[in-house]
C-alpha cells in the first residue's frame, strides 16, 4: 500500500502549484491538422495514436479504409517524439520535468502488432525505455492482465475500472480509462450533474485513486464547466478533442485561481509592462504571497442617516482603479458573498467613455470624477489641448472653507490623484504634475513617491524646499498622519507595494488616519479621496489572486469610511472605479472554500460600465445610471444644497 501511495502522489499533479494542474490527453491525435505537434504545442502530456498492423507496416488511423502508407507510427509519433527528447537534452519541453505519455491504441489483433510496435520503439531506448524517457501505454486490443508481465517492464497498459487486479497487475497499469457515459449518460457539460451520476463518478474516481492510479474519461463533454468539474472532481487525465481550447484554459492556472485560506500557488512573480510611467517601476506580483487565511471582516452600516435630506459636511469619495462588477462580485465571493460595500443600498452605474475614444483610462475617467467636466484620454483635469485647467473636487471644497485630501496607494503622480491637485495634457508628464505641489492648496497629499522630492529633476525645481515654502510638512509615514496638523505632503514608499495578509489593512489604516487629520483640520468638514491602485495593476498583469486581494484590502478602506460616517451623520461616502480593466469573467467556483474561477479576456481597460454605491445623507440621488462626470455635479450639488 505505502507503494501505491506513492505512485498516486508522483501522478497526481493536482495542486495550484502546476502551471497546468491535469494532464490534457490529445484523443485520437492523428486527427489534427498537425499530428503530434500540435499537441505538443499545447503541451498536452498525453498523446493517443491508434495503430494498425497493415500489409507489414505499423499504420495510424481510426479505420481500416483510413490508412495511408504515409501516415506510419513511425514518421508521425516515433521520429518527432525521438528529435524533441533529444533536441532538448532528454526531456519532452526544456525547462520542464513533465514527461510524455504516448497511449498506443492497438486496433488490430493484439498479437503480433503489440511487437511490432514494441520493437520499433526499442530502437530509440533513452527515449522510451528509459525511466526518465517517455512514457508508453497501450490501449485497446490489450493483452489480458495476466499476460502483462510478458511485455518488458517499459510498457505500461490501460485500465479498466470493472476490471479485478492483482497488486502486481496493478503495477503494469499506467491509467485507467472508461467510457464517461458508463456512470452520467444525461451530462452535457452544462450547469450541474443531476446528483445520481455525480455521485457514480465520484465513486469511479475514488476506486481509481484507491488503486493508486490515474483517471482519464473517454466520451466525456468538453467546454468550459466540463473542464472545470473534471478538475474540481479529481479527474488526472483530460480527455480533450480540442488540445488548443482545453490549454487555454488551464494553462497559467495560479493566476486564475484564487481559494480562500492557505493554498498552494506557482511560484514567481507576475507582473505587466501596461503601466505608465509614473507607475511602471512596479516590480510585480509575488505569486506565493497572494493568498489568505481566511475572510475578512464586513461592516454593516446602521443606515439611520443614509438617504437623508440634510445638510452634508463631508464627502469621502472611494475609487477603486480597474474595479468592474465582477472585480466586487469576485471580491465578494471569496469572502463568503460579504463586502462592507455589497451592504451600501444606493447603487447606479456609471458609464466613462471619453471623448476622444470609445474606452478611458485613468486620466480620462479621474479627471471627470474630479471636475465634473468631460474628459480625454491621458489629459489630467484639462481641455483637450491642455490650455484650460478644469477645476477638480479639491479646489470646491477648499472654496467652502473644508480640508482636503488625496491618498492613493499607486504612485501619487499618477493619472488617479494627479486629477485633483494637477493639470497637464499628457498624464507621463510627472514632472509638471508633481510641481504644483509648489501651489497647491490641498491638505493632504499621500501615497508613494519619495523620489520625486529626494532625487534631482530635469526641470531643476528645488522640491524640498519648495513644498516647506508652501506650507507642508513632509512626512514618510502614512499611519501616523491623524497626528499631523496642517499641509501635509506624506510620501510612503511602502503603499506602493501589492496587498498581502500582513499588509491587508494598510489602505484603511490610512484612510482612518486621514479622516482623523481632516476632521482636525477644518470645522467646516472636508473632502478626501482614497485610491485602491492596484485592482488596475492586476487586471494589466492578468493575475486574478492579486485582484482579490486588492479589492478586499479596499473594501477594508470602504469599511472604515461606512464607520466615520455612522458615527458622524452628515458624511456621504460614494465609492465607485476610474474603468475597469481586464474585462474579467467569472467561470466557476466554490461559495464554502472561497474558491472563485475567473479570467481576464484583455490586459488592458475595456468599456464594461462600474458601479457606483452610496451612502449617507444625498445617497439616493446616485441610483440609475449616467456618464461619470454626473458623479462629482452631483456631489457639488448636494453640498450646496
Amino acid at each position: 500500500m505505502r507503494k501505491l501511495l506513492i505512485v498516486l502522489a508522483a501522478l497526481l499533479p493536482l495542486t495550484l502549484a502546476a502551471q497546468q494542474p491535469v494532464i490534457l490527453h490529445s484523443h485520437n491525435d492523428y486527427n489534427r491538422t498537425a499530428p503530434f505537434w500540435e499537441a505538443y504545442s499545447q503541451h498536452c502530456q498525453s498523446i493517443e495514436a491508434d495503430v494498425f498492423l497493415h500489409n507489414g507496416e505499423i499504420l495510424v488511423g481510426h479505420e481500416v479504409e483510413d490508412l495511408k502508407p504515409e501516415n506510419s507510427f513511425l514518421r508521425l509519433y516515433v521520429d518527432p517524439i525521438v528529435r524533441t527528447f533529444r533536441a532538448n537534452g532528454g526531456k519532452m519541453w526544456a525547462g520542464s520535468q513533465d514527461r510524455l505519455m504516448l497511449l498506443v491504441e492497438l486496433k488490430s489483433a493484439t498479437e503480433p502488432t503489440l511487437t511490432e510496435v514494441i520493437e520499433q520503439l526499442e530502437e530509440f531506448p533513452d527515449v522510451f525505455c528509459s525511466p526518465e524517457g517517455v512514457k508508453v501505454a497501450i490501449t485497446g486490443n490489450t493483452p489480458s492482465k495476466e499476460h502483462f508481465r510478458d511485455y518488458p517492464e517499459w510498457v505500461g497498459f490501460d485500465g479498466d475500472i470493472r476490471e479485478t487486479y492483482t497488486w502486481a497487475q496493478l503495477e503494469r497499469v499506467a491509467l485507467v480509462s472508461n467510457s464517461f457515459r458508463m456512470f452520467a449518460k444525461k451530462w452535457n457539460g452544462k450547469g450541474r450533474m443531476i446528483d445520481p451520476e455525480l455521485n457514480a463518478v465520484k465513486d469511479a474516481i475514488a476506486k481509481v485513486h484507491s488503486w493508486g492510479k490515474p483517471i482519464r474519461f473517454w466520451e466525456a463533454p468538453e467546454g468550459t464547466t466540463a473542464y472545470f468539474t473534471f478538475w474540481k472532481l479529481g479527474v488526472d487525465i483530460i480527455n480533450t478533442d480540442k488540445p488548443a481550447v482545453a490549454h487555454l484554459f488551464f494553462d497559467d492556472w495560479g493566476n486564475k485561481n484564487f481559494i480562500m485560506g492557505k493554498h498552494e500557488v506557482q511560484a514567481g512573480v507576475t507582473g505587466t509592462k501596461k503601466l505608465d510611467a509614473a507607475t511602471r517601476s512596479f516590480s510585480g506580483f509575488q505569486n506565493e504571497k497572494l493568498q489568505l487565511s481566511g475572510r475578512i471582516p464586513v461592516y454593516k452600516p446602521t443606515y439611520k442617516n443614509d438617504g437623508a435630506d440634510k445638510k452634508i459636511k463631508n464627502v469621502i469619495l472611494l475609487i477603486g482603479d480597474g474595479m468592474g462588477i465582477n472585480q466586487v462580485m469576485a471580491g465578494a465571493y471569496a469572502n463568503g458573498r460579504e463586502l462592507s460595500m455589497l451592504n451600501i443600498k444606493s447603487v447606479g452605474i456609471q458609464y466613462y467613455n471619453p471623448n476622444d475614444d470609445f474606452i478611458g483610462d485613468s486620466a480620462s475617467g479621474g479627471s471627470a470624477l474630479a471636475t465634473g467636466d468631460v474628459s480625454w484620454t491621458r489629459h489630467i483635469s484639462t481641455n483637450k489641448d491642455g490650455s484650460v485647467e478644469y477645476s477638480p473636487l479639491t479646489d470646491y471644497f477648499k472654496g467652502m472653507g473644508k480640508a482636503t485630501g488625496v491618498v492613493s496607494l499607486g504612485d501619487i503622480a499618477d493619472a488617479t490623484p494627479a486629477v485633483f491637485y494637477g493639470h497637464t495634457s499628457e498624464r507621463d508628464s510627472t514632472d509638471k504634475i508633481t510641481s504644483y505641489w509648489l501651489t497647491s492648496d490641498v491638505d493632504l497629499i499621500c501615497g508613494p513617491g519619495t523620489s520625486y522630492l529626494e532625487k534631482p529633476r530635469q526641470d531643476g525645481l528645488d522640491m524640498l524646499n519648495g513644498i516647506k515654502a508652501n506650507g507642508y510638512t513632509y512626512t514618510k509615514d502614512a499611519t501616523a498622519l491623524g497626528s499631523e496638523k496642517g499641509k501635509v505632503l506624506c510620501l510612503d514608499d511602502r503603499m506602493g507595494a501589492y496587498a498581502t495578509e500582513e499588509t491587508l489593512s494598510f489602505l484603511a489604516d490610512i484612510t482612518k488616519a486621514s479622516i482623523e487629520k481632516l476632521s482636525q483640520d477644518s470645522k467646516k468638514g472636508f473632502f478626501l479621496m482614497v485610491e485602491g491602485a492596484k485592482i488596475d495593476y492586476a487586471g494589466h498583469s492578468d493575475c486574478f489572486p492579486a485582484s482579490v486581494i486588492e479589492q478586499l484590502g479596499f473594501d477594508l478602506a470602504v469599511a472604515e469610511a461606512l464607520k466615520f460616517a455612522d458615527s458622524n451623520g452628515e458624511t456621504l461616502v460614494v465609492v465607485t472605479a476610474d474603468h475597469e480593466t481586464g474585462g474579467l469573467t467569472l467561470l466557476d467556483g466554490d461559495l464554502e472554500t472561497g474558491h472563485v474561477l475567473a479570467v481576464y479576456n484583455s490586459d488592458d481597460h475595456t468599456p464594461t460600465v462600474v458601479p457606483v454605491f452610496a451612502y449617507g445623507p444625498g445617497s439616493r440621488e446616485f441610483i440609475g445610471t449616467y456618464l461619470n462626470v454626473e458623479i462629482p455635479r452631483t456631489i457639488k450639488k448636494l453640498v450646496t444644497k
